[in-house]
């Protein structure tokens, strides 16, 4: 059968490459004992000689050639905060479009779970970082998709782990 004659005539193609690329992670560390919402949320702020300066944003950069999605994820969460993974659960991928290159970017989103809410040691990518709730976190990410990825991680992890959906979401330790 011939798909043309099933869905029309063929509609024109746009030079436009896709290309997994990215990972954005959010950082989740448990909250004090005894307060209402279970995770705190890093957020980080884009420093002065950066791209989007100003802007508050999970961790997130680029997959390096031959590197595995988690693993960049560990590494960036590394690089950009000092601090190890614990957990690291996988649970979206954002499509978003760069004008420049003419690429359609695939950002593998990540939650990772770190022991405590700890001092972050910045890279030069950041001047300041923040622990919030979810909630706030939310007023102040920079980005929509990763409004979504808070509200993603915190529902997955809502009771501490992943549940029902732990032996598929968790990504094994490296």
């Amino acid at each position: 059968m011939n798909l043309s004659t099933v869905a029309g005539p063929a509609m024109p193609t746009a030079d436009v490459q896709i290309a997994v690329g990215v990972v954005d992670v959010v950082v989740l560390a448990p909250a004090p004992h005894g307060r209402r919402d279970r995770w705190r949320v890093l957020t980080l702020r884009r420093a002065v000689s950066v791209r989007c300066t100003g802007a508050w944003e999970v961790v997130h950069g680029r997959i390096e050639p031959g590197e595995l999605p988690a693993a960049a994820a560990r590494r960036e969460v590394f690089e950009e905060t000092g601090m190890v993974v614990q957990r690291l659960y996988a649970i979206a991928v954002n499509p978003f479009f760069l004008p420049r290159p003419n690429t359609i970017q695939m950002a593998v989103v990540f939650a990772a779970v770190v022991e405590h809410a700890s001092v972050v040691m910045l890279s030069d990518e950041h001047d300041a970082s923040l622990w919030r709730t979810p909630a706030a976190a939310i007023k102040h990410l920079a980005w929509p998709r990763e409004h979504d990825a808070v509200r993603y991680a915190v529902h997955l992890l809502r009771d501490g782990d992943a549940g029902a959906v732990e032996d598929v979401l968790r990504v094994p330790d490296a």
